[in-house]
């Protein structure tokens, strides 16, 4: 196997934080399914050829692969590129590779290449999300779907995902988000159109502190996602 167990073993104790099920990254397992499900249900991955940009360690990635997609994961986060690996190859994942590139830059390389683009908890880390948006656009095939997962610009969501999830429940590291980078559904939507993809379907994700327990809805004034597809 093409992989130097040095670099492995340096990296294994930060693949543990990211598959730990109890870490900073518990709520990113604990929604996985949910989204999973959601898109598989819209746009069946199976056999298909699918990209997560922004695949960080790898959780959706890994787990569109064993639904039988063959996946790409990109990211330009060095670090979690390598737990993402890691995981793959102690769990045996077939089907997914990882690269170290901007969508961007892939956009221009492999343009119409995907059957489905998924960019989950993205948009809101980054300088320019139209940019992304218009990328993603262009790097499905037509007829193609790309799925966006993102945060909503709200009162609400400034008490519920930074005071609540950071400050008070710690369930994500203080300063994970900042409120002014929040994408409000009607700015998603409009990058959408400029993209010329088409909104198929919104949900919005809530969650119950003392149950610990998430739930797709039809509110989306926190967490919310959009399914688009690329016209024909």
């Amino acid at each position: 196997m093409n992989a130097d167990p040095a670099e492995l073993a340096k990296f294994s104790e930060l693949a543990h934080r990211w598959w730990d099920m109890e870490s900073e990254f518990r709520p990113l397992h604990e929604i996985n399914p949910l989204r999973l499900d959601w898109i598989d249900g819209l746009a069946p991955i199976s056999g298909r050829r699918v990209l997560d940009v922004g695949c960080g360690g790898g959780i959706l990635a890994d787990s569109m692969a064993r639904k039988g997609a063959d996946v790409l994961g990109i990211d330009l986060a060095d670090k979690a590129l390598k737990v993402a690996q890691l995981h793959a190859l102690e769990a045996g994942t077939r089907g997914v590779k990882y690269r170290e590139v901007s969508v961007e830059a892939l956009a221009a390389e492999q343009p119409a290449s995907f059957d489905v683009v998924t960019c989950m908890e993205m948009l809101e880390h980054v300088p320019q999300p139209a940019s992304v948006v218009k990328a993603c656009a262009d790097l499905v095939k037509p007829g193609g779907w790309v799925f966006f997962s993102t945060i909503n610009r709200s009162p609400k969501s400034f008490l519920f995902a930074i005071v609540g999830a950071e400050y008070v429940l710690g369930l994500l590291p203080r300063g994970t988000h900042e409120y002014q980078k929040m994408i409000r559904p009607s700015e998603l939507a409009a990058h959408c159109r400029a993209a010329a993809l088409d909104l198929q379907q919104t949900r919005g994700m809530e969650y119950n502190p003392l149950t610990r327990r998430y739930w797709l809805s039809a509110n989306t004034s926190v967490n919310y996602m959009f399914a688009t597809r690329k016209p024909l």
